[in-house]
């Protein structure tokens, strides 16, 4: 394990990253990883990362320089480093910016990765939204009521859901063929999600602290 935090940990990648987001970042997570490009992000802001990790080839020699010490090149080209990143680092919340939006295709992986590692306690922000992965399982969030709600299956999944203005009740979604986009919460905020599988999360960027609270104290996402 490269970092191993017992406090907020902040993930930044390459991609776009709005002030927005980044300014949220920073008022939950101190503590800085680089993935590969992310390191530019940080040396433009001044901000001394706990670590650089990825294969390093878009990184300028100034930064290699600066952050000398910091730096572990991770060679292999089977993941992509958001990948090698979590898979080196642990905490027991871990935010992230930088690797939503762009290029779509590394959006699209990013969401593979999510949804493989459904279990770690992982959000991404952007400037809208915060997005994260359920596991397989049974899980409870508290919400304000009117927030929007997607759940976006990345394989077949079984899932009910109740708390929301369009309830699921053993319903089968599917990437080609039904998904749950725009849901609302209704009720008391309450929000209950049981699913065979591991699904994707968006809500508004303002919902974070909500979902967030209970790995901030080293707690668990599942009810």
């Amino acid at each position: 394990m490269i970092v191993l935090s017992d406090e907020p940990l902040g993930l930044v990648g390459g991609g776009p990253i709005s002030v927005t987001e980044f300014n949220t970042l920073r008022a939950i997570a101190p503590r800085m990883v680089a993935a590969d490009g992310g390191a530019l992000v940080l040396h433009a802001r001044g901000i001394m990362p706990e670590a650089v990790i990825g294969d390093l080839d878009s990184l300028p020699d100034v930064v290699l320089s600066d952050y000398a010490g910091r730096i572990h090149r991770i060679a292999e080209q089977e993941t992509v480093d958001f990948e090698k990143v979590i898979q080196r680092v642990q905490s027991p919340l871990m935010v992230g910016v930088g690797f939503l939006g762009g290029r779509m295709d590394h959006t699209m992986a990013t969401m593979n990765v999510l949804v493989r590692h459904a279990s770690r306690p992982i959000f991404l922000l952007s400037d809208v939204d915060v997005f994260f992965a359920l596991d397989q399982g049974l899980h409870e969030m508290e919400l304000e009521p009117g927030t929007r709600l997607s759940i976006l299956p990345m394989a077949e999944t079984g899932i009910s859901a109740t708390g929301l203005a369009w309830p699921l009740e053993k319903a089968v979604l599917s990437p080609d063929a039904m998904i749950s986009v725009s849901n609302k919460v209704i009720g008391s905020g309450k929000v209950r999600i049981e699913t065979d599988a591991p699904v994707l999360i968006t809500l508004p960027l303002a919902a974070h602290g909500a979902v967030m609270a209970k790995h901030a104290q080293g707690g668990v996402r599942a009810g």
